[in-house]
């Protein structure tokens, strides 16, 4: 589905959720147009970044992680109120990271290989990639990063979206979004430099 149209359905129920009418059905119909690009973040993340999670004993699956994701959103929307599509993925990111971090906190007793945002830190080959103390590092140092570069960071790598959908989402111009995501990329490499397998520095795109 067009991601820009997407985007405008999005405002619309938000929108609607800032009238009188009752919340619960529009939240759940904006929910259920968000968990669409919900959806394709956490395959990417089981999938390419934390494949151990999908194999036994968890086997995790792409549909369990949404379903979690967007149980939390249900709750914060009670009484979250997010007036623009902006608003509204910082959110959905922020839930985002709270469930990647309580997923990290079940499976400290199972140390393991380290498993990266894609791009920082490849998984090393052959190896089990899973959720440890590096991770939750790497996700600390992606919440530190000043608020316009994690921002970018979340919207483009996180929820999956486009650059240019971005920046009309932020209201910048695409080459904005760019320049940000890149500096966030050059502070995450400084910051988590000494996880890096060699000297190849990463792909700032």
């Amino acid at each position: 589905m067009d991601n820009q149209h997407t985007t405008a359905v999005v405002q619309r129920y938000l929108d609607e959720l800032a009238g009188d009418g009752p919340a619960e059905p529009v939240v759940r119909a904006l929910l259920d147009r968000a968990a669409r690009r919900l959806h394709q973040l956490c395959a990417t993340l089981l999938h390419r970044n934390y494949p151990r999670l999908t194999r036994p004993p968890l086997n995790l699956q792409s549909d369990e992680m949404l379903s979690a994701v967007v149980e939390r959103l249900l709750k914060a929307l009670r009484e979250a109120r997010p007036t623009t599509v902006r608003q509204f993925f910082a959110l959905a990111a922020q839930h985002t990271r709270w469930e990647l971090n309580d997923l990290a906190r079940r499976l400290d007793q199972q140390p393991r290989a380290v498993a990266v945002i894609e791009g920082l830190v490849p998984a090393l080959p052959g190896s089990d990639s899973g959720l440890s103390t590096e991770c939750r590092r790497i996700i600390a140092a992606i919440d530190a990063l000043p608020p316009d570069e994690r921002e970018v960071f979340d919207l483009v790598r996180m929820q999956g979206m486009a650059q240019i959908e971005v920046a009309e989402v932020l209201g910048v111009t695409p080459k904005t979004v760019k320049r940000r995501l890149d500096r966030g990329l050059v502070l995450l490499t400084e910051r988590l430099g000494d996880l890096r397998p060699d000297d190849t520095p990463p792909e700032a795109s």
